[in-house]
């Protein structure tokens, strides 16, 4: 099961800067398997130079410095950059490599949206939120084609195929509530064969490989669960559309074919990156 950073149970969060520490504390470990796996693939050490769009709290960015990378993170979400700056701001002064650096590498921490003149330099630049709308990233992958150095890499995520992911029987959940009339909708952010593919192509990029990786997403309990997924964004049309309680409600009934003996929640599903370059 993958481990959580929270292993009580808290009453729920409706504040956003609640919500954000619920991604930081609940949800955002599930997905230490694909940040791992593509800062292996990508070979992230001393002397990397990594931009992180929609960086979220920065867990990402914090094993990529921890293995001696210099790192910028972007996102919108300012409750959630806070908590990166705290955390991130805990950086020991030295890597995690074998051989010591003289000083920790530097980070630095932006709200808002790269402007061109800030995407050169960097030998990789990474999208790794499954959550973030495809029509959002568009607008800064084509950014990153223009201004970014030739030759450099872009790595986007996705979900993998709905059939092997368990969480999207929950997420169907959060698009039919979204419906006014109540029939189910597209699965939000659930990537096609050739999803990821197109997105790069169509914002100037050349795809150059991908990979799959195994994020089980695992849960103390029920309400972590709950809140976890909430925590992700995918539930918020859901809520405008009726309400935060009948939402939790749903996704309750809906987690109850992963509930285990002991109360626990696991969700076996696959991730999927692309590696295009500029």
């Amino acid at each position: 099961m993958a481990p959580t950073l929270y292993r009580g149970t808290r009453p729920d969060r409706t504040r956003t800067d609640d919500r954000a520490r619920d991604w930081a504390e609940i949800q955002e470990r599930m997905l230490v398997p694909l940040y791992a796996s593509v800062l292996d693939r990508l070979g992230v050490g001393a002397g990397t130079r990594l931009l992180a769009l929609n960086c979220g709290t920065g867990l990402a960015l914090l094993l990529a410095s921890a293995r001696g990378a210099a790192v910028t993170g972007y996102d919108t979400d300012r409750d959630r950059l806070r908590l990166a700056e705290a955390r991130l701001g805990t950086l020991p002064s030295t890597s995690y490599m074998a051989t010591p650096m003289p000083q920790a590498p530097p980070v630095r921490l932006r709200l808002g949206i790269p402007a061109a003149a800030e995407l050169r330099g960097y030998d990789l630049v990474t999208a790794l939120d499954p959550a973030a709308p495809a029509d959002a990233l568009r607008p800064a992958l084509a950014a990153v084609a223009e201004a970014a150095r030739p030759g450099s890499a872009v790595v986007l995520a996705g979900w993998g195929p709905p059939e092997r992911c368990a969480t999207a029987s929950v997420l169907r959940v959060a698009a039919r509530l979204a419906e006014p009339r109540g029939a189910t909708g597209p699965l939000p952010r659930l990537s096609g064969r050739d999803d990821l593919e197109e997105l790069a192509a169509g914002a100037g990029l050349r795809p150059d490989g991908s990979g799959r990786v195994s994020c089980p997403f695992g849960y103390p309990d029920q309400a972590a669960a709950v809140r976890g997924l909430v925590a992700t964004g995918l539930f918020d049309a859901a809520v405008a559309a009726t309400d935060r309680q009948q939402v939790d409600k749903e996704i309750a009934e809906a987690l109850h074919p992963y509930r285990r003996l002991d109360g626990t929640i696991r969700m076996d599903n696959v991730f999927r990156y692309l590696i295009a370059r500029v």
